[in-house]
């Protein structure tokens, strides 16, 4: 009998020449061991190795691994959540040499399991199976040169298990003032002939006032794609609006089968595109897919492998805690023992997030959450419906990282409290949720000891939002930005000074505090010492006035790293590096509005926890409505 083989991913390389992400396609170097570790001795990864999008030279008597975040296959991922109980790697050398195939067991130990030699032009067609990956575990192949070069091209995981579904995807793009960002997405899309195959339509949702049709090279990549791209212009109503505008534009037009997510500032690889919707065509039941965030100004690093909220406080953490980000110059699939378990997620980020319009029809869109949580709280309430998540490796982008972003301190921080809240109000299983307010007032003091009084004041009035009841989330779409951006006029730490007539003298001069090892650490003090630590601050700060001297002038100068929680409380002013390295801020004390605010604090926190069983009766109850088709139609057109 005959069988069918179809493609489930290709062995590719690097669309663009950028020799930092050669290590996420192949891992042609030299390793040894060092302590109880593996160190790269030698490099040997060149760009003009990279003969075509799927064709790689390998140098006369070297050997290269395909042992690559991009290019080995995740067998464990496709055990546990698809229909798939083999795979054939298909791969074309040419030259004289060894085909090695290698899989890894959960705990990273590789394991040889087929050998090829090969001369002049040969294909490989090696069949393996999909029964013991459980617990993790990952497949590859290693190519080794005789004494001239090789070329190996053409290369596939393929699979003879027949697809559950057949659809293909919409794709949704929501921006705001990154134009540039969209059209070299769109170009990428469109010069990947393979995603043609598995994408109906593209949806550019523009929220913002530099328009996309008006960016330079649009025009010729619209008229590339054709009818299958679409530009929507609507008012700004954050990430979740425009996410939510492309979920339901895809249940219109009822073509797809599933929705894929992307943010703007991104850098595709479009073979990741291709892969999540293979992999969900296979999956045993309807699930989410999410693909990795790498960073696109560092773009070796890895964000996380899996994302995870811990219900008790209702926070979310990036998996491995003490491995991630990773650098994968520092350390390739072969050198990382942990990457090779199977990690599961409870969401993934929508800078990338495949969803199958079976589930939006089922639980609804987004969350009008404006910005944050909002994906997050997708995927839990997916996962309350049975949908799980599966963060899918070898499916990624790169995205900008929000390392070099101020979002905690500036007028997000009310979208940080108000939808955490939210959240754990419909999904979290603890009653009054746990230990939600204690880590939120825990939050509040730290921004008071460090003088920014500006958060503060939004995460208060984002509590008192949620205290009002659900329908404050549709009520304030339209107007809550610019109300957060007006109050931020009240607060002189909301000034960013830039020239140097702008930035004050100090009265003490720049400081530099190196992070003390073995001590506080970057994370600042814990258990006794973080107890003694805040009782004297407390006190200090509700106790004593400022000095004149330092109200009237800075007392310090502080680096972004050093003007931590931690330390900005034993000074009366400072002066802070923004992330971004553009200018500087002055935080000055306020003893006044210390105690004023702190006492705000303690009296919403006990309000929330008193009424967390009715408060979370009327979020669940309100949430169908509030996420219907429907219920956004009535933004998107207004």
């Amino acid at each position: 009998m005959s069988l069918t083989w179809n493609e489930i991913q290709r062995i590719v390389f690097p669309q663009d020449a950028d020799p930092d992400v050669i290590s996420l396609y192949v891992d042609a170097d030299v390793w040894a061991k060092v302590g109880d570790r593996e160190v790269r001795v030698s490099d040997r990864a060149h760009l003009d190795d990279i003969i075509a999008r799927d064709r790689y030279r390998i140098t006369a008597g070297d050997r290269v691994s395909f042992a690559s975040y991009f290019n080995a296959f995740p067998a464990s991922y496709w055990q546990q959540w698809t229909n798939v109980e083999r795979i054939r790697l298909v791969v074309e050398t040419t030259g004289e040499g060894t085909l090695l195939v290698y899989r890894s067991t959960a705990q990273g130990v590789p394991q040889r399991v087929a050998s090829e030699p090969f001369a002049e032009t040969m294909v490989h067609e090696i069949e393996l199976p999909v029964t013991s990956f459980g617990d993790g575990g990952w497949y590859w192949f290693d190519v080794v040169a005789n004494d001239g070069e090789v070329i190996v091209g053409g290369g596939s995981w393929q699979t003879d298990a027949p697809p559950l579904r057949s659809g293909a995807a919409s794709i949704g793009i929501t921006t705001f003032n990154k134009p540039d960002y969209c059209v070299a997405t769109l170009n990428a899309l469109a010069g990947d002939a393979t995603i043609r195959d598995v994408v109906d339509r593209v949806y550019i949702v523009d929220q913002g006032t530099r328009r996309v049709r008006e960016e330079r090279g649009f025009d010729a990549v619209a008229a590339e794609l054709g009818d299958a791209l679409h530009v929507i212009e609507q008012s700004n109503l954050g990430g979740s609006g425009g996410f939510a505008r492309s979920m339901s534009e895809t249940l219109d037009a009822d073509e797809s089968d599933f929705v894929i997510l992307l943010d703007d500032d991104v850098t595709i690889e479009p073979e990741s595109i291709a892969r999540a919707v293979r992999f969900a065509r296979h999956t045993t039941r309807p699930l989410i897919v999410g693909g990795h965030m790498f960073d696109l100004l560092n773009r070796p690093v890895l964000h996380a492998f899996a994302e995870t909220v811990d219900l008790k406080p209702f926070v979310w953490h990036a998996q491995p805690h003490d491995d991630v980000p990773h650098d994968f110059r520092v350390s390739n699939l072969r050198q990382t023992p942990w990457m090779h378990a199977r990690m599961d997620a409870d969401y993934n980020g929508w800078w990338f997030c495949l969803i199958p319009t079976e589930i939006v029809r089922d639980i609804g869109l987004s969350l009008p959450a404006f910005i944050k949580w909002d994906d997050a709280e997708y995927c839990l309430r997916a996962r309350d419906a049975g949908y799980p998540t599966v963060t899918l490796p070898g499916a990624a982008l790169w995205h900008v990282s929000w390392l070099d972003k101020d979002d905690s301190i500036d007028w997000q921080a009310y979208f940080h409290a108000r939808n955490r809240f939210v959240a754990a109000l419909l999904h979290s299983p603890h009653p009054g949720g746990g230990a939600l307010t204690t880590d939120s007032e825990r939050w509040d003091l730290k921004h008071l000891l460090s003088m920014q009084y500006y958060p503060v004041t939004l995460r208060h009035r984002a509590l008192r939002d949620i205290l009002s009841g659900p329908a404050h989330m549709q009520r304030g779409m339209p107007t809550i930005l610019s109300e957060l951006h007006a109050a931020a006029a009240d607060f002189p730490e909301k000034t960013v000074l830039r020239g140097d007539d702008e930035i004050p003298m100090t009265v003490e001069g720049k400081r530099v505090y190196p992070v003390p090892t073995g001590t506080t650490g970057p994370k600042g003090p814990r258990g006794i010492p973080l107890a003694l630590f805040t009782v004297k601050m407390t006190a200090r700060q509700w106790f004593t006035n400022p000095s004149p001297t330092n109200v009237a002038e800075p007392q310090v100068e502080l680096s972004k790293r050093d003007g931590t929680w931690f330390r900005l409380p034993y000074f009366d002013s400072a002066l802070v590096s923004t992330a971004d390295g553009a200018g500087k801020v002055r935080y000055t004390r306020d003893r006044a509005t210390f105690r004023r605010l702190l006492a705000d604090s303690r009296r919403l926190h006990r309000e929330l926890k008193k009424r967390w069983p009715e408060l979370s009766r009327q979020y669940r109850v309100a949430l169908p409505e509030i996420t219907s088709p429907e219920a956004w139609r009535e933004h998107f057109t207004a």
